[in-house]
């Protein structure tokens, strides 16, 4: 049985999680809510077993970050700092597993905290950001099973992928990207047990209720699935390269692709070579698929830790301070440009600067200013109408925007039909007078289904051209064509 050669680092390792939790704890509260964590508020006020686009973890996290910490942008980010700094912390454990001494333990720690992938789901409450977690858990388990044989590991792993599933489904990717290199370059004894099937079953009772959810509602994740693929494929596929370099550090390149090699290469680590073929097959299945970039990038961290004890040994050599001096300074830039990119460090007014490379950056800033622009068209409703009027938002950003802030301006509750929104509310048939429409661009499939539409508004917020919302049409209609019973069907939008 192969053995890790040395203790964990555990007092740096955990004192780089510690500063990392102080860093995003620090610069939680600057910009606002993210678009996304508009929705996942709105989603947590109707806690269900799953929803049209995501399962139910991240939204249940959401309220429970909310109830102890409040509904602020520093409140709903507690946890996801926490999980971050985890993060960090089993990064270092899979260095360990690839038989990485204390220093490369510390190494990785060190580039997992500086990563701009890590440090930009980190900043947020979303999907993304327990998904990483659960990927990097997953790996380390599945890294365990491959380095010791040992079939009873499989139950860890099921354990850890249920509730993954119940977070998000991208988790089948990497395991179904694991399982095709194992078939192609071994271990295979790992999967002639019935230890894998016991697995399999610990996963799918976990996840049962959410797919139950989604049978019952005919798998509208699938739906909005397509709907991305469709949409954006494409752009996927041509960004696809580019993305795989950026978002975690161009600085750490070197480092993963020397963890590429040394995977493959080292005689001592031949039961590892699958974890390294796993993550061009991973590629090759988000292409095949028009999937996002970013759904590869956690195996890439596997790849980091896999490069940390090379990297280090590189370093003991006569040329030892000149190559030192090359990796200090490489982690400090990746540090700062990671920071600059994804974290609010910059004025709000000068967002516009990484809006370009980094769009969720933009979706932080804004969204009071809509909803100002918002109530200053729904004052040009006579009063006497208002109580018949409905305000009708496009997307669920501008929904939850609405929910949130809304009722410090006087606005009555939103109602829309993109994604699950569509499901929590319709407006009565008693409200059958005037429509204010919250329209990013104007639309023809919104508009038709009411009379007399002009446009009375125009949003302009704080983060520039570049932000989704920038120019969002406020149109006002006279009414209904129908009941909003027999219309709101022809309003659902999935994506």
């Amino acid at each position: 049985m192969n053995r890790p050669g040395v203790g964990f680092a555990g007092r740096p390792v955990v004192g780089i999680a510690v500063l990392l939790a102080a860093v995003l704890t620090a610069l939680s509260g600057r910009y606002g809510f993210h678009r996304d964590e508009l929705y996942f508020l709105a989603a947590a006020d109707h806690l269900d077993w799953g929803y049209v686009d995501q399962p139910p973890l991240t939204p249940l996290l959401v309220r429970i970050s909310t109830e102890l910490f409040g509904a602020t942008p520093m409140g709903i980010r507690v946890i996801s700092t926490i999980t971050s700094a985890l993060t960090v912390v089993v990064v270092a454990l899979i260095a360990r597993e690839f038989g990485a001494g204390r220093r490369a333990q510390v190494l990785a720690a060190i580039c997992a905290a500086v990563s701009g992938f890590l440090l930009g789901v980190g900043h947020l409450a979303s999907t993304a950001t327990y998904d990483l977690l659960a990927w990097m858990v997953i790996a380390l388990l599945a890294i365990k099973l491959l380095r010791t044989g040992d079939g009873r590991w499989w139950l860890a792993i099921g354990l850890a992928t249920g509730i993954a599933l119940q977070n998000k489904y991208l988790v089948v990717l990497p395991l179904a990207a694991l399982l095709i290199a194992v078939l192609i370059t071994g271990p295979r004894s790992v999967l002639r047990t019935w230890w894998l099937p016991a697995g399999i079953a610990v996963a799918a009772l976990i996840a049962a209720p959410n797919l139950l959810w989604q049978a019952a509602n005919d798998w509208p994740q699938l739906t909005v699935a397509s709907g991305i693929s469709e949409d954006d494929g494409t752009e996927n596929r041509i960004m696809f390269v580019p993305l795989q370099i950026l978002p975690l550090s161009p600085f750490l390149v070197p480092i993963w692709v020397v963890g590429f090699l040394h995977l493959r290469r080292s005689p001592t680590l031949r039961w590892a070579r699958s974890v390294a073929l796993a993550y061009p097959v991973l590629c090759v299945i988000v292409l095949a698929l028009g999937g996002k970039s970013y759904y590869a990038l956690p195996l890439l961290l596997v790849l980091v830790a896999a490069g940390c004890q090379p990297v280090i040994n590189w370093l003991i050599t006569p040329r030892a301070t000149a190559r030192r001096t090359v990796l200090a300074v490489g982690l400090v830039l990746t540090a700062v440009t990671s920071a600059v990119f994804t974290l609010p460090v910059l004025p709000a007014s000068a967002v516009n600067v990484v809006i370009p490379i980094n769009q969720e950056q933009g979706e932080q800033i804004g969204w009071p200013e809509l909803t100002a622009a918002v109530a200053a068209a729904w004052q040009q409703i006579p009063e006497a109408q208002r109580s018949r009027a409905t305000l009708f938002a496009g997307n669920y950003g501008q929904a939850g925007a609405l929910r949130k802030y809304g009722p410090d301006h006087g606005l009555p509750q939103p109602y829309s039909g993109h994604m699950s929104f569509h499901d929590w509310a319709r407006p009565a048939d008693t409200q059958d007078g005037p429509v204010l429409l919250v329209e990013q661009e104007r639309q023809a499939q919104y508009e038709r289904h009411f009379t007399n539409c002009t446009q009375v508004g125009t949003v302009e917020n704080n983060a520039g051209a570049d932000n989704e919302e920038q120019g969002t049409a406020l149109v006002l209609c006279q009414s209904p064509t129908a009941r909003w019973s027999q219309t709101w069907p022809n309003l659902r939008r999935y994506y």
